[in-house]
């Protein structure tokens, strides 16, 4: 069954692609509400959360009594963010990672399906084959994979902007991930218990964990992390 959210989420998807190949310009209004949602195949108060999403994230502006204007779009956005994400420091990642996963992974928890928690556990497979192999490039790739996969369950179509910039950041450390192939069962292990909190369904404590795994993260790679509500966890370290 799908969600009202993933309707959106789609939705939106969908318009910031026809967007992007200028299929409306700047300064130009959208179809009407009624037009466009039967154009889309989706219900007009699907359409209207869509257009919020889009009115955030900058793209569209809604006019009262006019309707929806396409803002002018900043095609070096995406450069920018790419650039911004490849001149971050390891601390940099991991404090956007503390800051997002442990929160994305309470969301998670809270509405998970239990296909999505086999698709979860064959990805922790992935990573365990590769360390039975001593493979450490699958094991990274199956690391990323894992983290990722959690960034996607999340319902919040804004979040689906916004944890892409995780998705980067990510990667961006995988070359120190590589470099410290004898720490993939460490991070195994710590990811296992955040995904049995969440199949458990218990939110607090898929947080708990996510937290515990990226604190333990910046040790492995030598660095403390200047976490403001950091006691709760590095307690449980």
């Amino acid at each position: 069954m799908i969600t009202s959210s993933t309707v959106v989420n789609s939705v939106v998807e969908k318009l910031r692609a026809a967007l992007a190949r200028g299929q409306w310009r700047s300064g130009e209004m959208l179809p009407g509400q009624r037009e466009l949602a039967e154009q889309l195949g989706i219900s007009r108060p699907s359409l209207r959360e869509a257009v919020i999403v889009l009115e955030t994230l900058g793209l569209v502006r809604s006019m009262p009594g006019k309707g929806v204007v396409v803002l002018e779009a900043n095609l070096s956005d995406s450069q920018s963010h790419d650039s911004a994400v490849a001149g971050a420091s390891l601390e940099d990642v991991l404090q956007l990672r503390y800051t997002l996963e442990p929160f994305i992974v309470g969301l998670v928890a809270q509405s998970i399906s239990s296909k999505e928690v086999g698709q979860l556990r064959l990805t922790l497979m992935d990573m365990r084959e590769a360390l039975e192999a001593n493979d450490s490039e699958a094991g990274v790739n199956a690391y990323i994979a894992f983290h990722e996969e959690l960034f996607t369950l999340t319902s919040n179509p804004i979040f689906q902007s916004v944890v892409q910039q995780t998705s980067n950041a990510l990667k961006q450390s995988a070359e120190v991930l590589r470099n410290s192939p004898e720490h993939l069962a460490e991070r195994l292990e710590e990811n296992e218990a955040v995904v049995r909190a969440i199949r458990s369904k218990n939110s607090a404590q898929a947080s708990a964990e996510m937290r515990r795994h990226i604190l333990r993260e910046g040790q492995r790679m030598g660095i403390e992390l200047n976490i403001p509500d950091d006691n709760l966890g590095r307690s449980n370290l």
